[in-house]
């Protein structure tokens, strides 16, 4: 039987950024076949090799970045000088044999480059160009800096975290950065899918700050249609009859909802007392089992540790194992869903920098080349 192809065989990807935002939507294409390249500059490299960590043996490095790693797994790396006019050229020569190109730096960055949406369609009229950013490529805040950090307390996220008395509590740093990055990956696909059904390319200019703002959306739904603002309470859930996180033995944590008075019936049958009381000397696994087997809403609290052991992540193969020439083995998360006749897989070690510079950039210039001998 004939190899299947993978299911973005033969799509070649260039980005243009760093840190998570950009190169997340690469990294999901490229575990599905795509060629995807990784460009940066050795005199400014992604940030995220030397600024994030945690890097082999505690040792900071442009080689020894896990982050970095994990973010950038199955694609080809180069560096290019794009403050120069060879650099550029270089770039040029990417985005001209590419089907995509992802960029996450500020708005304007990109066109002061020479490397604008507008510019690469000239020469490359059917490329899908992907710009996200913190707000978006327009209005009065387009150039905003920031991380994920900011966009969560702009999002409206800060202010629902805490206790009602207490100040709002700041959510985990990239959570926005990586729901644009699910939104990015969706909408890449539907452009490429436009293009081939139309010949037509496309700019996608989208913002990290709005795709964390539909997520708070019953909120904005409450203050829209009834006035109501919401604020933190704690555990606390307007609907639920129980709704709590409760101590296990050993440090274990166990949430518990209840959202109807039969289910609440069920708990009371079950613990009979105090929930906490009741959890306190159990596991919090041994409390899931018994809730859940009587109909009732819990889960375990997982560590980071319980996320690599866990047997239902084991089983659908979420954390894959490649050998990084300088980190050593590293475990990389496959994406969160899989194609049945075209599975995805993480296809190599995230590359050092530089490291396919001979083999990336001397395609990029015979495929120029060619071009020119049959223009």
């Amino acid at each position: 039987m004939p190899e299947t192809k993978d299911a973005l065989a033969d799509v070649r990807v260039v980005e243009f950024g760093g840190y998570a935002a950009g190169p997340a939507i690469g990294k999901y294409l490229a575990n599905f076949g795509a060629r995807v390249v990784h460009v940066e500059s050795e005199q400014r490299p992604d940030g995220i090799h030397l600024q994030c960590p945690h890097f082999k043996d505690d040792k900071v490095g442009l080689k020894r970045s896990r982050c970095f790693s994990y973010f950038n797994d199955s694609k080809y790396g180069v560096t290019i000088d794009l403050k120069s006019e060879d650099g550029i050229a270089t770039a040029l020569r990417l985005a001209d044999n590419a089907d995509i190109v992802i960029e996450n730096m500020r708005p304007g960055v990109m066109d002061r480059l020479g490397l604008g949406y507008h510019l690469l369609c000239e020469t490359n009229p059917g490329l899908v160009m992907l710009s996200t950013s913190n707000m978006g490529q327009s209005g009065p805040y387009s150039t905003h800096p920031g991380f994920g950090s900011q966009l969560s307390s702009l999002s409206g996220f800060t202010e629902l975290i805490g206790q009602s008395d207490g100040p709002p509590n700041l959510l985990y740093g990239p959570y926005i950065d990586l729901i644009a990055v699910a939104y990015g990956g969706a909408i890449v696909l539907a452009a490429l899918d436009y293009r081939r059904r139309t010949g037509k390319g496309v700019h996608i200019d989208l913002s990290q700050y709005e795709t964390g703002v539909q997520f708070i959306a019953p909120a904005l739904l409450d203050f829209a249609a009834n006035g109501k603002i919401a604020h933190r309470n704690g555990n606390h859930d307007p609907l639920a009859l129980v709704h709590g996180c409760y101590p296990c033995r050993d440090g274990q944590w166990c949430v518990i909802s209840c959202w109807d008075e039969q289910e609440l019936q069920r708990l009371r049958e079950v613990i009979k007392g105090d929930i906490a009381d009741w959890t306190r000397n159990k596991h919090s696994r041994e409390v899931m089992n018994l809730l859940q087997n009587r109909g009732i809403h819990a889960a375990a609290v997982n560590t980071i540790s319980d996320l690599f052991s866990d047997p239902q992540l084991a089983a659908r193969e979420t954390w894959q194992a490649m050998d990084h020439p300088e980190i050593g083995t590293q475990r990389y998360r496959m994406v969160s869903y899989q194609l049945s006749e075209t599975p995805g897989r993480v296809r190599r070690a995230a590359p050092c920098l530089g490291e396919d510079n001979e083999e990336i950039l001397s395609v990029a210039a015979g495929a120029a080349t060619r071009r020119r001998n049959h223009g």
